[in-house]
């Protein structure tokens, strides 16, 4: 089993044990809103580079869980843990209603966890009333495998919003924690 699928399989249980499949789908196609998949694709490609086949079928499990999102997140993060650990990140929110906006993310999280990473990161945002609805806590349970690369993807809610955090990284992290992510107008190195 190559590491996209075991990556893509980690995602389902991760999404399976906080039961965020379930979550109903309001982003649909026909929602001048949202983003469709080759438009999420085609951004992927050109933020992530020559990746296509991995970030395609990961997006494309993500559409197909959680529908069409009215939002995404593209930047970059850094993250390291033994046991506990904290991760730090930064980005640009793109909505097709309110404009692109600059969003700093930071966050703790405990577990059996152990490396470190540094990963371009491609967040779908689900059901955004507004953009200040970004700026709250999202609790998920991750789970890394990380030996040099790959691609993962897990799932975070809070107050109606979902988040779906795409990450390819390079380093070494192996483990499964619990933790939230934490998003800022402005850049602040308080995880909490």
């Amino acid at each position: 089993m190559d590491l996209t699928r075991r990556s893509l399989l980690a995602g389902a249980v991760v999404s399976a044990t906080l039961g965020l499949s379930s979550l109903p789908v309001l982003a649909q196609s026909q929602n001048p809103q949202s983003f469709s998949q080759t438009e999420l694709v085609s951004s992927g490609h050109q933020f992530f580079g020559n990746v296509s086949r991995g970030l395609a079928l990961t997006i494309e499990e993500a559409v197909r869980r959680w529908g069409e999102p009215n939002g995404y997140v593209l930047g970059q993060e850094a993250s390291g843990a033994f046991v506990g650990g904290l991760r730090f990140g930064e980005g640009t929110l793109f909505t097709r209603n309110a404009g692109d906006r600059k969003v700093f993310w930071q966050g703790p999280s405990v577990g059996f966890d152990f490396g470190g990473e540094g990963a371009r990161t491609m967040m779908l945002v689900y059901n955004l009333p507004v953009v200040d609805a970004l700026y709250q806590r999202f609790v998920g349970i991750d789970g890394s495998v990380y030996f040099v690369g790959g691609f993962g993807f897990t799932a975070m809610a809070a107050e109606g919003v979902t988040l779906v955090p795409i990450r390819t990284g390079v380093g070494w992290r192996l483990g499964v924690n619990l933790g939230y992510l934490k998003f800022t107008p402005q850049a602040t190195w308080n995880p909490f």
